[in-house]
């Protein structure tokens, strides 16, 4: 027999890039359902302001605020609500915040880790510096592989629960196209990453989903690197960032193994493999 549906009621998760698009509307769903979300972001304010439409913050009284979010609420011991930690994603001390409010609200137990926090850039590979590359990877695949290698023992420690792993890849990560050569790398690799993680884990109970949305409408460009102003993006199949992350709420409760988003994303996905000749063909022109 197969395990059981993820619940989010009682569950605790992490979920990284919760401050706008898919980790915000995600992070709302999650604690709608009853679900803790740890939210992970940059931006002080902007967990403040998730915190509010969550349910309230879920603090621990003994610590200092140095890492958490300015506004301080009584701690909701059930239902849902954040535990907000400001801080780069590429960060050891980020993740050890994080890994320590897992320690302290749920005895290192962890039901989901959601890798969301990414950034993009635009343009060709010949024109962008070295750095643009290292960016990229450094935040859309070494952030995640750090991040899933510490959450590991506190997944596995609620494995009765049947924790999930939901990284947020990109139809880049199965087909490429021309300017974005380095998101479109670090997406394959989250996806190979992927797919090898879940059959390494299956004997342990804990799911591996990669969500793998089009172009979301409004994210992209605001996390831009090594990339001239007034680029646009060549894509079809926008989502919202709302729709996205339903669907990826939808993923990670049925602990599917990967789904593909819009009709676009997945016009060009299996366009890809029915008629790669082709669609190098076209992409090209």
């Amino acid at each position: 027999m197969g395990q059981p549906r993820w619940q989010a009621l009682g569950s605790l998760a992490i979920v990284t890039g919760a401050s706008s698009g898919i980790g915000r509307e995600l992070t709302k769903r999650l604690t709608r359902e009853g679900c803790r979300v740890i939210a992970v972001a940059r931006r002080a304010e902007r967990l403040d302001e998730l915190a509010a439409e969550c349910g309230g913050l879920l603090t621990d009284p003994n610590l200092g605020d140095s890492q958490l979010g300015n506004s301080q609420r009584d701690v909701v011991p059930h239902g849902g609500g954040i535990i907000p930690i400001v801080g780069d994603v590429t960060s050891a001390a980020t993740r050890e915040a994080a890994f320590e409010q897992v320690r302290l609200h749920n005895n290192g137990r962890l039901d989901l880790l959601v890798n969301n926090a990414g950034i993009g850039g635009i343009g060709p590979f010949e024109l962008a510096d070295a750095d643009r590359m290292r960016q990229i990877m450094e935040v859309n695949f070494f952030a995640p592989a750090d991040w899933i290698r510490d959450a590991l023992p506190m997944l596995r420690a609620n494995a009765d629960r049947g924790p999930v792993i939901c990284n947020i890849g990109s139809v880049l990560g199965h087909r490429a196209v021309p300017d974005k050569s380095e998101y479109s790398a670090s997406k394959f690799a989250i996806h190979g990453f992927s797919d090898s993680l879940r059959s390494e884990l299956a004997g342990d109970g804990i799911a591996v989903t990669l969500v793998s949305p089009s172009t979301t409408k409004s994210e992209f460009f605001d996390s831009l690197v090594g990339t001239e102003a007034g680029q646009v993006s060549k894509s079809i199949g926008s989502w919202p960032p709302e729709r996205v992350a339903q669907a990826a709420y939808s993923a990670i409760r049925r602990r599917r193994s990967e789904v593909i988003l819009s009709a676009g994303g997945k016009a060009l996905v299996y366009a890809d493999r029915a008629f790669p000749t082709l669609m190098n063909w076209i992409l090209a022109r």
